[in-house]
């Protein structure tokens, strides 16, 4: 079961331009590995006040990834 879907709704809703969301997907051994791209104005509200937004995304992906038996991670890049 992939969950970018899941991850680009939580994204979406913090930016401005989620028309400039990209989300890259990594699967290897029961591991996702989740690479987002936002426009470069929207990266710090991704991120957050000391890092408490992609915290809570991390937080929330991990979870749904763990009733499968499965690890997740988000992965935010700067370019």
């Amino acid at each position: 079961m992939s969950y970018r879907p899941f991850v680009e709704t939580l994204v979406r809703s913090v930016v401005e331009n989620p028309d400039e969301i990209q989300i890259d997907e990594e699967h290897e051994m029961g591991t996702r590995t989740f690479y987002v791209r936002v426009s470069p104005e929207d990266v710090g509200k991704v991120i957050g006040k000391s890092g408490r937004v992609v915290s809570a995304i991390r937080c929330v992906v991990s979870a749904v990834a763990a009733k499968s038996r499965e690890k997740a991670f988000v992965k935010i890049v700067t370019d």
